[in-house]
């Protein structure tokens, strides 16, 4: 039989990733888009399995219109307040009106439960939605992946290939958890086809450790990588802190203090995921950390 979903955020890195993989299933897809946006209709117009509907989000009947009749509402969405919390109420409060049964938030990340507060911004309005989420009479599921993989060879900093180093913040042996963005799309259409997922899904394509990642650079260049201490998670989070006074700009996704804020919860240990369960779906070849840096480096001139 089959299954009506609409995905918010289709047109993002994510979002589009989570598209294809739903379409490898029986379904029937409906994107969301903003009024005036003609993004969606250019990605997905010429598909007859996706239909495009147009709702602002402060327009509560036209979201409730936009998802009546669907079994399943997954957010991609990302952002800051506007749009992991205010956004998100708005189509959670939409689905609930319209009856629909199950709802997958924009959480994809590491696990946001268990931090201290103040230690990490984006984690924390995902945990202020989840309060939401669970208020609510609606089946939700949240999926948990760690980092996105793919970001070690670009908008994270831990490892250093033209110094061969790998850095790490108290402990190069804290464990931790990553997954590649196509592994967690396809985690999440298995999950929100599934009507007996849970609360929460965890998952990891690898879970290693700092010292683990500079012996992996280490074998797969034939070069010794070095591990460099930077500091401690404390001493980075009272970075973080001050990077965020001095930012002029407090909308950004992800300005540099919130990346330090990240690994302060990865290197914490506070974030780790401990019910990692990848083989719920069955069994599947997942990208591993070795398998991202090795591509990189091929690919590099």
């Amino acid at each position: 039989m089959t299954t009506t979903l609409l995905v918010a955020g289709a047109t993002g890195d994510l979002g589009r990733r989570i598209v294809r993989e739903l379409l490898e299933h029986d379904v029937h897809l409906r994107v969301l888009t903003r009024p005036g946006s003609d993004t969606a209709a250019t990605l997905f117009g010429a598909d007859d399995r996706i239909d495009v509907v147009t709702a602002d989000y402060t327009d509560h009947a036209g979201l409730a219109a936009a998802v009546s009749g669907v079994e399943v509402v997954v957010s991609a969405v990302s952002g800051v307040r506007p749009v992991i919390v205010d956004a998100q109420r708005a189509l959670l409060a939409a689905a609930v009106v319209a009856g629909v049964p199950r709802f997958i938030p924009s959480d994809y990340s590491a696990d946001y439960r268990r931090i201290s507060p103040g230690t990490n911004r984006n984690f924390e309005l995902r945990r202020e939605f989840a309060a939401d989420v669970d208020a609510a009479p609606i089946q939700a599921t949240s999926i948990l992946n760690g980092m996105f993989t793919d970001l070690l060879t670009g908008d994270a900093p831990m490892i250093l290939f033209d110094r061969r180093r790998v850095l790490f913040w108290s402990s190069a042996d804290q464990v931790l958890d990553f997954t590649t963005k196509d592994d967690v799309a396809r985690i999440t259409a298995l999950a929100a086809l599934d009507p007996q997922a849970p609360r929460v899904v965890e998952v990891a394509g690898s879970q290693v450790s700092a010292r683990e990642v500079a012996a992996t650079m280490t074998e797969l260049t034939g070069t010794p990588f070095k591990l460099l201490w930077a500091g401690t998670t404390g001493t980075l989070s009272a970075m973080s802190s001050i990077g965020r006074r001095l930012s002029k700009s407090g909308d950004e996704t992800f300005p540099a203090w919130q990346g330090m804020q990240y690994f302060v919860s990865m290197f914490s240990g506070q974030a780790q995921l401990h019910h990692v369960d990848d083989d719920r779906y069955g069994p599947h070849r997942w990208t591993t950390v070795r398998d991202v840096l090795e591509q990189h480096l091929a690919a590099r001139p």
